[in-house]
């Protein structure tokens, strides 16, 4: 397991190695960024957009949060990390595609369906039962058709995928541009047992990449 100084570590190794290779590009990067493709994904340190898609510095602009969803539009005047972050790539850095990375052994995507964290006070597990409650809908149809047991997390951790891509469509600058033709949205699935990408069709379904 890698604490802090197994960390500092990896960076000095980083910096004889990866960055060494690769000067040129970082230089490139002091001026500014311009990805073309923006990945929403989890915190889950198993799944690192990065590695999963082997991409170099720049290439992608990432977003990671419990069970890599994305929450409604809404004009609550509360503080929005994911909208703001969404906001940006869409309209500053021009993104031309959007993917929502989900995952299998989601932690979240498991609270969310057994509701490990209701009722719990913000500090104890109650911001976190607030976020996944974006689920509760999705929740309530897959265990009504598959129960609670392993098939029905499977269903739950594609679900976020839809849910989240249904979400960023209610912010007006996805559809407008989409109408466009100047951005695209995308499903995937990374399944870590077997390390297969699966990705998401017109219908929602999932297949092996």
């Amino acid at each position: 397991m890698a604490g802090f100084a197994e960390l500092l570590d990896g960076y000095r190794h980083f910096r004889t190695t990866d960055y060494a290779r690769q000067r040129d590009r970082w230089a490139e990067l002091r001026e500014g960024q311009n990805p073309e493709v923006m990945v929403i994904a989890c915190s889950d340190s198993r799944v690192d957009p990065a590695q999963i898609f082997d991409t170099s510095p720049g290439e992608v602009f990432v977003v990671r949060n419990v069970a890599n969803l994305v929450p409604p539009f809404e004009l609550d005047g509360k503080r929005h990390g994911v909208s703001a972050a969404l906001e940006f790539a869409v309209t500053q850095l021009e993104v031309s595609e959007i993917v929502v990375l989900g995952h299998g052994s989601c932690g979240g995507v498991r609270a969310a369906l057994t509701q490990a964290f209701r009722g719990k006070a913000p500090g104890e597990g109650g911001f976190i039962a607030h976020w996944i409650d974006l689920l509760d809908e999705a929740r309530d149809r897959i265990i009504a058709e598959h129960g609670t047991g392993p098939e029905a997390i499977r269903a739950l951790e594609l679900e976020t995928v839809r849910v989240s891509l249904a979400n960023l469509r209610t912010f007006p600058c996805i559809p407008e541009r989409e109408a466009a033709g100047k951005l695209h949205l995308h499903g995937a699935y990374f399944a870590i047992a077997d390390g297969v990408l699966h990705v998401m069709d017109a219908e929602g379904d999932f297949a092996p990449a």
